[in-house]
């Protein structure tokens, strides 16, 4: 018997990155909308604010100056929620009530001096010394035997939570695995013993082979709107060769993902004309010193928007209660998203404007 229509009737798909569910119901489009809107910022910022805590120069909160950086500049973070100094303790006191420090490190990134940039307005160069960094930290982090986990990411925007919108970006690195990258790391493993290979490897063939899902591809990258998407234009950005990390990337590799990193912040912006917000992170092997059998390099990139720059999804009622639930369906997004063009579209006016 062959299955519902899965543009129109309500249906559940699997994350094959974790084992859970997400509920679809593309009837639910045609609803109207009186909910909350959040209105997008459409300040212009200046290549420098003297205020600002993470321009070249300027004092941070801790009284430490920044040095005149010229390429990405590194820092340990005056208020990491990881401190490498805790004193260890557990505490059991009854079956119920468990609790365990955990230590660490915390690191920001900022990705330009110039505090008007984000990644979208980067050049892919500019975005490919960022990746050089990553490796550079992931490296050292990953060298302290403490570290068993090391968490690259991006809160970009206000929506978001990041409180700064010079251009930057957070490492996390801790002594436990935490439970996300855990979750995916049974399914690879369960998938690599079962079949000998890569579950994203064989997930990004089926993709390649589809084009149902496909937002971008280069030689060595592809972004899909994955099938299991709970956020309304949620992608992730899959290696085309299997890999643990970064540190494993080939030359060409290191700017073909330089250069999926900004089509897709591109295609963001383009998508409500917008400085668009999303937190996006990379999914690495631990650093544990585990075999990781059948572990793949991701990243994915969760934005919040929903129908215009000024209206967002939110996880409430039955998403926080139950399973997180979507209504327009991952193929109609990833349609729009790949229809995008890759020239951001305040770049585009300033084009039309000189010919």
């Amino acid at each position: 018997m062959s299955g519902p229509d899965q543009t129109q009737a309500p249906h559940r798909r699997k994350n094959i990155l974790t084992g859970e569910w997400v509920l679809v119901s593309p009837q639910r489009t045609r609803r109207p909308w009186h909910g909350e809107i959040s209105h997008p910022s459409r300040d212009r910022l200046d290549a420098y604010e003297p205020e600002c805590y993470l321009c070249p120069g300027n004092k941070r909160s801790n009284g430490e100056r920044n040095p005149s950086y010229k390429r990405p500049f590194v820092f340990t973070n005056d208020y990491a929620a990881l401190l490498p100094e805790t004193v260890p303790w557990k505490s059991r006191s009854h079956d119920l009530l468990i609790a365990q420090t955990e230590r660490g490190v915390g690191r920001v990134v900022c990705f330009s001096p110039r505090h008007d940039l984000t990644l979208a307005a980067m050049s892919e160069k500019s975005i490919e010394d960022v990746v050089t960094v990553w490796q550079e930290e992931f490296r050292s982090l990953a060298a302290d035997p403490r570290i068993k986990y090391v968490q690259i990411f991006e809160n970009k925007g206000a929506m978001m939570g990041c409180s700064n919108p010079h251009p930057h970006g957070q490492i996390w690195a801790q002594e436990s695995i935490p439970m996300m990258p855990m979750k995916e790391r049974k399914e690879f493993r369960k998938y690599f013993r079962r079949k000998g290979g890569s579950l994203l490897g064989d997930y990004v063939a089926l993709e390649l082979q589809l084009q149902e899902r496909v937002v971008y591809e280069n030689r060595s990258f592809v972004i899909v709107v994955p099938y299991w998407a709970v956020w309304p234009f949620e992608t992730l950005m899959i290696s085309k060769r299997a890999m643990p990390d970064i540190l494993q990337l080939r030359k060409v590799e290191k700017k073909d993902f330089a250069n999926a990193l900004s089509v897709m912040a591109i295609k963001y912006d383009n998508l409500f004309k917008t400085s668009f917000p999303y937190s996006a992170g990379l999914h690495q092997a631990p650093t544990d010193g585990g075999g990781h059998e059948g572990w793949h390099l991701h990243m994915h990139f969760y934005p919040p928007l929903l129908r215009s720059a000024s209206i967002r999804k939110f996880m409430v009622g039955y998403e926080m209660l139950a399973e997180p639930q979507r209504d327009t369906t991952p193929e109609a997004s990833a349609k729009i998203l790949k229809d995008l063009p890759v020239i951001r579209f305040r770049d585009r006016r300033k084009t039309s404007s000189r010919a």
